[in-house]
């Protein structure tokens, strides 16, 4: 029996991540690990200065009172003798497209088991108006699971998939958008008079690009876009070698 690990950003009670594993159940044995309470855009943060708490909430589903990359780490290391075959994490409330992902909690699981050499994938659903239904998503989730089990990805690569709130049109191999990125920091005073901060998403402006994963969603396609964890900029090598040529000839 194959074995996946399904874990969030969202906290083990998200209906995303019920959605997911009663999905993938109908290809393999499911273990849900996921954090505590929320722990939305804390990126691939591994907890180092306190301990953490592993609790069965019920047969097959466990909380951590940690981020989604101390779930992944926890659950490999305790609650699986023989290793799983795929990590899937999600279904995520809201996009993670874009240079978002280096924000996003549920790509961090995915990119964790990535560096751990496990096939992953990484599932964000689009916000609605209308709140969201998870069915699509955890449909194409399911699809994109039983072709990664009969054919691996390259090592140390994962999958981001972005699904659409609407019908989708189809599924498409995209690459990562950019943006102007801007932050907002709305700063008030307490009753005390002392000073705290919101921080904020402010306007954004996404660069054209045909390919990107910001464009397939805005046409209505699901977006699947392979990922891997090394963040070298192999095109500035080159320029990089000069520049550190330059600097020794000024070191004593």
């Amino acid at each position: 029996m194959r074995r996946i690990l399904v874990t969030n950003d969202d906290g083990y009670f998200s209906p995303g991540i019920e959605a997911l594993a009663s999905a993938l159940s109908s290809l393999a044995d499911v273990i849900v690990v996921a954090p505590h309470s929320e722990a939305s855009a804390v990126g691939h943060s591994l907890t180092l200065r306190r301990p953490l708490r592993l609790e069965t909430i019920r047969p097959r589903v466990y909380a951590v009172d940690g981020t989604p990359t101390d779930c992944v780490n926890v659950a490999l290391s305790q609650l699986f003798p023989e290793p799983p075959d795929l990590i899937v994490s999600g279904i995520n409330k809201g996009l993670n497209i874009g240079d978002d992902v280096t924000y996003s909690g549920t790509v961090a699981g995915a990119l964790e088991g990535a560096l751990l050499g496990y096939p992953a994938i990484a599932v964000s659903l689009q916000y609605h108006v209308n709140g969201f239904d998870f069915s699509q998503a955890a449909a194409v989730a399911t699809d994109l699971a039983a072709s990664l089990l009969a054919t691996p990805l390259p090592t140390r690569t994962f999958l981001n998939v972005n699904v659409p709130s609407g019908p989708a049109r189809g599924m498409k191999v995209t690459v990562q958008a950019k943006r102007n990125h801007i932050t907002k920091v709305n700063r008030r005073v307490d009753p005390r008079g002392q000073a705290y901060f919101w921080i904020e998403e402010a306007q954004d402006d996404w660069e054209p690009h045909d390919r990107s994963d910001y464009q397939a969603i805005r046409d209505g396609y699901v977006s699947v876009t392979p990922i891997q964890p090394d963040l070298t900029d192999h095109s500035a090598l080159a320029f990089t070698e000069e520049l550190t040529q330059r600097a020794r000839a000024g070191v004593r």
